[in-house]
């Protein structure tokens, strides 16, 4: 109950509630693993976006434009149990899943792959990057956690939540022997996933790292706070050593 209550909040929806003229389904309307926006033109590269833990990948229109005006490919990727897709709900279905379309992406497009993952979408990618590392340029972290324990405890401090949560999404772990580019990114507002549990991470990571602060930014509406000088520059630090 906790789980499902403290974690998991999806938005159920059609394939075609979700696709539109600029977002395609992805691979196939029959095979939908999420959305694709291609950028005109000379294709830099691939981005996969693994979304927080509400709504549905529809949601996440905003992330293509900035990034199809740097020449890369866009995958909103959806979880299972999530929008249009069935399936369950927990870190051993999530992670295993965002290894699949990371495979997948890479096998249709090959590289250079960056994965950008947002609150519980940069737990996933911790877990599925590490594991797919050699498929992958970087990873961009959106307003992440250290440890989901430590979020817990941040809003329910009177439960032991180290003793009943099963899903950990424990990025510190996961991205111990990480080697690639890693860019966490914090909301220095943030009530949510508080900036401090991404400054954490972002301490135990090797080299290259990168933090970033977005100043007055929530949780939620960081994305308000950015602009396309933000995002270049961004993409710049974790595809330099792929086009070295």
């Amino acid at each position: 109950m906790l789980q499902e209550r403290f974690i998991y909040f999806p938005e159920k929806a059609a394939v075609g509630d979700v696709v539109s003229d600029r977002l395609v389904a992805w691979p196939t309307m029959e095979a939908f693993r999420g959305l694709i926006a291609e950028p005109p033109g000379n294709v830099r590269g691939t981005a996969i976006i693994f979304h927080g833990n509400a709504g549905h990948a529809g949601h996440r229109s905003f992330y293509a434009a900035p990034l199809n005006r740097l020449r890369l490919r866009v995958i909103l990727a959806e979880y299972p149990g999530y929008g249009p897709r069935e399936g369950t709900r927990d870190e051993q279905s999530l992670v295993a899943d965002a290894q699949e379309t990371i495979e997948l992406a890479h096998c249709l497009y090959g590289a250079p792959v960056l994965l950008i993952g947002e609150s519980l979408g940069a737990g996933v990618v911790a877990a599925a990057g590490s594991r797919e590392r050699d498929k992958i340029a970087g990873l961009l972290l959106i307003t992440p956690w250290d440890r989901l324990e430590h979020v817990a405890a941040f809003h329910y401090p009177w439960v032991p939540v180290k003793w009943l949560m099963h899903d950990r999404y424990d990025s510190v772990t996961h991205l111990a022997a990480f080697d690639r580019p890693v860019l966490v990114v914090v909301a220095e507002c943030d009530s949510i996933v508080p900036a401090r549990f991404g400054e954490a991470l972002h301490h135990t990571l090797n080299n290259p790292k990168q933090l970033k602060t977005v100043e007055a930014a929530e949780h939620n509406d960081w994305i308000e706070y950015v602009d396309d000088s933000w995002w270049r520059e961004a993409i710049g630090f974790l595809l330099a050593p792929s086009q070295q």
